[in-house]
């Protein structure tokens, strides 16, 4: 059974998820300082890449690792949006869901870190 809000079908309903998409750049944008310092760094990050001499392939996992970063930070914000307007009180489910939206962010940097130090040392390091 599908969503009654979900009315549109084919171009239009394309159209409409461009238009929500926007709106939540904007949201987290406007309300979210991490995602606003995460922005500033892609904005740094990946025309880096583009410029640096390595494979395609390692410029698109540079630049995949940043965009990820964006990814996580945005699924981190909706969940707690979600969580403060179901109840601003304190409750261990509320803190375990902003929790592991958090630790979902720190991995997602971590990565970074982890991408482009493998991309920038071109592979040259070996086991053994």
């Amino acid at each position: 059974m599908s969503s009654p809000l979900k009315g549109k079908t084919g171009l239009k309903r394309i159209w409409n998820a461009l238009f929500y998409s926007l709106d939540g750049f904007a949201a987290a944008f406007k309300y979210e300082d991490a995602f606003r310092l995460e922005v500033l760094l892609a904005l740094i990050l990946i025309p880096l890449a583009f410029s640096m001499h390595v494979s395609a392939v390692g410029k698109a996992l540079l630049i995949a690792s940043v965009l990820l970063v964006l990814i996580i930070e945005l699924l981190n914000s909706a969940i707690e949006a979600l969580t403060d307007r179901v109840s601003l009180e304190r409750h261990v489910l509320a803190k375990r869901a902003k929790d592991c939206g958090s630790a979902a962010v720190m991995l997602s940097v971590i990565n970074v870190i982890v991408v482009w130090l493998l991309v920038l040392a071109g592979g040259q390091w070996t086991l053994g």
